[in-house]
Order: C-alpha cells, then sequence, then structure tokens
C-alpha cells in the first residue's frame, strides 16, 4: 500500500486532539465511550484522511490510557479471575474476527438496532434505581457467562464499535451480577484485549497517523489517570450517573447520524 501522505494540521489543531483525549480519555476510564470525542474530532482535524486510518489512530490514542485504567482498576478492586482470565482471549479473538467481517457486512446497517439496545439499556438503568449500586451477586457459570459475553460484545466491538464500553458495563452487571465499580474495572480489562486486536488489524491493513496518536495516547492516559481515580474515590452511584450520561450521548450521537445519512 502506497504510503500515507496527510498534511500537518498545525500546533492549534493538534492541541485541540489533545484537549480532546484528556476529556475522553477520562470518559473512558470510568464508563468507555471516549470515541464518541475522539473519533470526530479526528474527522474534523484529518477530513481528507479514509475512515480506516481515523479509526485505527483512535484506537492507538486509546489503548495506552485504558490500560492504564485497567491497572489502576486490578491492583484496587478485587475481581473474580476464574471470570476475568477467559474472558479476556475471547473478547481479542472475536474482536479480530468482527474487523474482517467488516468486508462482508456494511456496519453502518447496525446503527438502527444499537440505537434501539441503547434506549433499552437507558430505559432499564434508570428504571431500577439500585441498579449495579448494591452488592455483588454470584451467577451460575460465572467463566461461561463472561466468556460468551466477551465474545458477543468483542466481535460488535471489531465490527462496529460505538458503545461497546457502555454495552459492557451494562452486560457485566446484568448478566455477571457486579456492581459499576466492578463491571467497569472488568471492562477496562476487556477493552484492552479488542484495542489491541483492532490496532493489530488496521496497521497491518491500512495506516495510523503516529504522530497524532501519539500526542492523543499522552492526553489519552493523563484523562485515564483522573477518570479512574475519580470513579475508584466515588465508586458505583458515580460511574451510574456517568454510564447514564454517556448512554443518553451515544443514542443522541447515533440517531443524528441516521437522520444525516
Amino acid at each position: 500500500m502506497a504510503e500515507l501522505i496527510v498534511p500537518d494540521p498545525g500546533a492549534a489543531l493538534l492541541l485541540l486532539l489533545a484537549s480532546g483525549a484528556v476529556f475522553a480519555g477520562f470518559v473512558d476510564a470510568v464508563v468507555g465511550g471516549g470515541g464518541l470525542v475522539q473519533i470526530p474530532l479526528l474527522f474534523g482535524v484529518f477530513p481528507n484522511a479514509t475512515p480506516a486510518v481515523l479509526f485505527g489512530t483512535n484506537k492507538v490514542a486509546s489503548v495506552v490510557g485504558t490500560a492504564s485504567a485497567a491497572v489502576q482498576y486490578a491492583r484496587r478492586i478485587p475481581l473474580d479471575w476464574r471470570m476475568v482470565l477467559p474472558a479476556i482471549p475471547s473478547a481479542l479473538l472475536f474482536s479480530w474476527l468482527g474487523a474482517r467481517s467488516v468486508a462482508h457486512f456494511p456496519p453502518d446497517l447496525l446503527r438502527p438496532i444499537v440505537v434501539a439496545l441503547l434506549v433499552g439499556v437507558a430505559f432499564h438503568t434508570f428504571r431500577h434505581k439500585e441498579f449495579g449500586i448494591g452488592p455483588d451477586i454470584s451467577p451460575s457459570h460465572p467463566a461461561l457467562r463472561a466468556t460468551v459475553t466477551s465474545a458477543i460484545l468483542g466481535f460488535y466491538d471489531g465490527f462496529f464499535g460505538p458503545g461497546t464500553g457502555s454495552f459492557l458495563v451494562f452486560a457485566y452487571v446484568r448478566i455477571l451480577g457486579l456492581d459499576f465499580l466492578r463491571a467497569s474495572a472488568f471492562t477496562k480489562l476487556t477493552n484492552v484485549a479488542t484495542n489491541v486486536a483492532a490496532i493489530h488489524f488496521f496497521a497491518g491493513h491500512g495506516a495510523v497517523l503516529w504522530l497524532a496518536a501519539a500526542i492523543m495516547a499522552t492526553a489519552n492516559l493523563a484523562g485515564a489517570l483522573l477518570g479512574s481515580y475519580m470513579a475508584l474515590r466515588r465508586g458505583a452511584p458515580f460511574i451510574r450517573r456517568v454510564f447514564l450520561y454517556a448512554v443518553c450521548t451515544l443514542i443522541a450521537k447515533l440517531s443524528w447520524d441516521i437522520a444525516t445519512h
């Protein structure tokens, strides 16, 4: 493939990307959804770049902050590693398979379905005030549940992506019986795997804007450290509020995309 040539956006636009990446890292460390901030910024700053290049750049920019948040959570939050250990390779493999499947089915056809699912997630969370706030509930066959859930949502992340963090948090609360804090911690570990798989795919089949990715990764890391600190300090109720904000924002964003395309 020919070398990708993209004009230098200038210091002011790179600073804008860095500022957006700080906020994206904060949100992503709490409940996921940092791509809602970073991807539109990348499209605005690099209008002539292909979507695959910008998605790859976003993944590289995100993985450092996601990994940092995962480490912070893993060090401080007790997790059931019987669920976590099989879930991570499952998510990685199926994320890679999802990315390979993009060529065979237009991902944009999923937008209406994803919006409907997110509305259901928001409605369920709003209606059940104690959802994800109380103590953990031990489900039957936790390892199998975690592996299958991570495989399905890992495939979705590789294939389409928007809302993966929110879907993972919700699924880990609903299916695995975790509270929002532990679900968010589990989600960060899963997201690291799906991001690594996506980076492998995009770097191997296109290109990454490495300068922009490096600047954004540094800023994303700063936001992630702040986000994980706030989540650990304030606990499940804080994460629940941010989760609802992220889901509602994603519903609005995807609905706008459907209406304007």
